[in-house]
């Protein structure tokens, strides 16, 4: 059954009577009627109720392109679980495309975080093609202005452009002469960032999105060549910061699913880039590889980080502008022009930017101390390159690979991997609390902080199946709430909630990171749970919140409604959300493709807005 939409006309008298927080959108938090008449193709009324249906009934006027046309009512009458996935595959990941050519171009360049009359793309000078690609675009628009990097990217290089912000040129295809599309993460952000972009491929790979994920890898790897590392994301200011390194997980997860359209020179291509990165990042002395052998985050640069909001360090410079008997912004000046020299705030933001490459920005767990750590987290993520190179020479490559001028069998990377693994297990496993902990290499101590990335050895198959018992009965579940894993355990009940990645926030990428560690353990019973209570907050939100898919969520108060340093990206939209936002679409994705039937009818039963856990949860 269809009805006939005029599509201004009803998008405002629906709004005009369901709409009274003046949100564009149709929430529980409204309190209009709740129903509202619309007519079939024949003339017959149909009367839509509900704050779910409603929001569906806004959504699908609002995607008509046509001025005038039909919606089924099929679509309005939608099952969440179903409906969550359609407009995922549909609607949600196009929407997070984004790519370089002359008309998206200047949506990528703009960045709220920085304002500028002159729009900047920062170019390779090794990279003909990108240079030609740009001057065509250059001669177009006087507003955009080509800037050349050169091949060997120092710090004093950084430095020197940081007055400059602009956009990191991406992959061109040689055959297209276009850009390689990517996916953003959402909200604000129109810039590839660097972990997001392995769980957002997940999502796609679920969705059969071949061409879309072979381009994030393709612009992942150019990232690698041509700016030293997979960055933070791909602005000038970030040159000088990595992320969580999953470079090897990704190509091989894509190329066992798409082999059969790849050649074998792809994947030989893509492994020598990842052994790459995996010395020049990771495995340099000084910089991310302490003396004992572990790595640590380390956001190299010096001072505030230019992309953070104005007044977002102000509690740490108020101390220091008393000191010297200034205002903040008087102190903030003459620190940024080294004529005030503070060694101890110096010291601070390496920490700031090392707790930023990590993608944990911000944590109390890392606050001031993050370059000190060799995380769990990080460690277990490089004993998985460590393995997947391992796996991949000996199941593609005949146990036989060259890199440069050597050439490594699976047996040189299973006992780098070998050793990794017994210096995770004497250094970050604490037998007394039978927990992993972070270790300070300074302090020679460990840093014990229970927190969801203690459980990143589940992930990796690193910990014994003792060890994974002990992580599961004792730790596990002073992270488990309503609504999924939080962050963090609460460490501090006092402590003012301000720190997006504590608790009681939970992310997709980690709900993600853990099921899996589970199955790998067969504590398949527990990710079941885990599974449920995580998609169940999402679709709970999306029932009742027109369609909302956020950045994060509140685990223990089950909404997204948040109040931290950045807000909840993804969270303000115009009566249709702006393509959920990447991770978390991927994990609804992945939890559908996990989840037990019986658990998916359930949450079928959330269009009631005063549903909550339901029958066959046992929570």
């Amino acid at each position: 059954m269809k009805i006939l939409v005029h599509k201004s006309q009803l998008i405002d008298q629906l709004i005009k009577q369901e709409d009274t927080t003046k949100s564009n959108t149709i929430t529980i938090d409204d309190k209009g009627k709740k129903e509202f008449v619309v007519k079939d193709i024949h003339g017959k009324s149909i009367n839509i109720k509900g704050t779910y249906h409603l929001g569906n009934l806004l959504q699908e006027i609002a995607l008509l392109k046509e001025k005038e046309g039909f919606i089924s009512l099929n679509k309005i009458d939608e099952k969440p679980t179903k409906r969550i996935s359609r407009l995922i595959k549909n609607y949600y990941w196009k929407t997070l495309t984004r790519s370089t050519n002359f008309k998206s171009l200047f949506k990528v360049l703009t960045d709220e975080k920085r304002k500028s009359d002159i729009l900047r793309i920062y170019v390779p000078e090794q990279d003909l093609v990108a240079q030609k690609f740009y001057q065509k675009i250059e001669k177009k628009n006087r507003q955009v202005k080509i800037e050349l990097l050169p091949q060997k990217i120092t710090n004093s290089c950084i430095e020197k452009q940081l007055s400059k912000p602009g956009i990191l040129s991406l992959k061109i295809d040689l055959k297209t002469k276009k850009s390689i599309p990517y996916v953003v993460p959402g909200g604000r952000f129109n810039e590839m960032y660097g972990w997001d972009s392995y769980f957002i491929a997940i999502g796609l790979m679920i969705d059969n999105k071949y061409k879309l994920t072979k381009g994030i890898i393709e612009n992942l790897e150019y990232q690698i060549i041509h700016y030293g590392k997979i960055l933070n994301a791909n602005r000038n200011y970030y040159l000088s910061r990595s992320q969580p390194p999953f470079f090897t997980s990704l190509i091989t997860q894509f190329y066992e699913k798409y082999s059969h359209k790849l050649p074998r020179k792809w994947l030989e291509k893509k492994l020598q880039t990842a052994i790459l990165e995996y010395h020049n990042v990771w495995m340099t002395e000084d910089v991310r590889l302490t003396e004992n052998k572990l790595s640590r985050y380390f956001g190299e640069g010096t001072k505030i980080p230019i992309e953070t909001e104005k007044g977002h360090f102000n509690f740490i410079l108020k101390k220091y502008a008393d000191k010297h008997h200034l205002t903040i912004d008087e102190f903030e000046k003459k620190y940024k022009e080294n004529t005030i020299k503070e060694t101890e705030l110096d010291q601070y933001f390496i920490h700031d930017r090392s707790m930023r490459e990590s993608g944990h920005d911000t944590t109390t767990r890392l606050d001031n101390v993050a370059a000190d750590l060799n995380p769990v987290s990080l460690n277990s993520l490089l004993y998985k390159f460590e393995t997947d190179f391992a796996y991949l020479i000996k199941t593609y490559f005949n146990d036989s690979f060259k890199y440069n001028s050597t050439v490594y069998s699976s047996k040189d990377w299973l006992q780098k991997s070998e050793e990794r693994k017994k210096t995770i297990q004497n250094f970050l496993w604490d037998e007394t609390d039978k927990n992993y902990y972070d270790y300070n290499h300074k302090k020679k101590q460990p840093h014990k902080f229970v927190s969801i990335t203690n459980f990143y050895p589940l992930w990796a198959k690193i910990a014994t199946k003792e060890q994974a018992k002990n992580l599961v009965q004792l730790h596990l579940p002073k992270l488990i709430f309503k609504g999924g894993l939080a962050s963090t355990e609460l460490f501090n009940e006092n402590i003012k909630v301000d720190r997006q990645w504590d608790y009681p926030y939970g992310w997709a990428p980690h709900q993600m990171l853990i099921w899996q560690g589970l199955i790998n353990y067969n504590y398949n019973d527990v990710a079941q749970e885990l599974i449920y209570r995580w998609l169940w907050v999402i679709v709970k939100t999306v029932v009742n919140y027109n369609g909302l898919i956020p950045e994060k969520l509140n685990v223990v108060t089950c909404t997204h409604k948040t109040d931290v340093e950045y807000g909840n990206v993804g969270a303000v939209f115009k009566y249709v959300p702006d393509g959920g936002f990447g991770w978390t679409n991927a994990s609804y994705k992945l939890g559908l493709k996990l989840l037990e039937k019986k658990y998916l009818d359930d949450l079928n039963l959330l269009t009631n807005p005063d549903e909550l856990f339901v029958k066959n949860s046992n929570l």
